[in-house]
């Protein structure tokens, strides 16, 4: 049985690994440390400029931990899935402990789109989101790439690059120099809810370069 605990989490992450499972019913939980680590440089995040003109014009209404659980289970909801129910229960231990976020998305009532990560220091280490609107998930990203800066983070870790991350800057680092970039970003203090923040999609768009294309 698996002696897994919020507070060796924190440690694992601390150390540069992340749990993973093989899937929703396996019981096992495997600690990953990969040869190369995805990361989305907070100063190079770029998007597509039919994506800001989403930002713009959709009206969807972003929150933060106002829905962590659903989120997680939304970000699960797929074919095959890293979330067992084990990585569920520790994830809502570290949500409760204030170490855990979720940003959600909505359309009127409805949860489209959505991440969820955890915050060490200054270090934000996305685990995984999800969409239900074409874009959603890329601009709930916009939308925490610009809190990750406006709260003092250093390091956006995003574990792998997907094609859908690298349209957006995302790219890849050896793992040597992954743990340099953590080992600075665990020394400096962030908040993943600054005092007085309020973002707009004028002030997400601000400061974000658009690229044409894009996924």
């Amino acid at each position: 049985m698996s002696q897994i605990t919020p507070e060796l989490l924190l440690h694992a992450y601390a150390a540069g690994v992340f749990p993973m499972a093989e899937g929703r019913d396996d019981p096992e939980i495997h600690w990953v440390d990969p040869r190369k680590r995805g990361i989305l440089p907070l100063d190079g995040f770029h998007i597509s400029r039919s994506l800001a003109k989403t930002i713009r014009r959709s009206g969807w209404r972003v929150t933060v931990n106002e829905a962590f659980t659903d989120t997680v289970l939304a970000c699960a909801d797929r074919a095959e899935t890293w979330i067992n129910a084990e990585i569920l229960d520790l994830y809502q231990r570290l949500h409760e402990m204030g170490f855990a976020h979720s940003l959600e998305v909505y359309e009127d009532r409805e949860m489209v789109g959505g991440v969820y990560g955890v915050s060490l220091g200054a270090a934000f280490f996305g685990e995984s989101m999800f969409s239900r609107r074409t874009d959603a998930s890329k601009l709930a990203l916009a939308f925490l790439v610009h809190r990750l800066r406006a709260g003092g983070y250093q390091l956006l870790d995003t574990q792998f690059i997907t094609p859908h991350l690298a349209s957006l800057g995302g790219t890849e680092i050896p793992r040597a120099a992954y743990h340099q970039r953590l080992k600075a970003a665990l020394a400096h203090p962030a908040r993943f809810t600054p005092e007085g923040y309020s973002p707009s999609p004028s002030s997400v768009l601000s400061g974000v370069s658009t690229v044409s294309g894009g996924l």
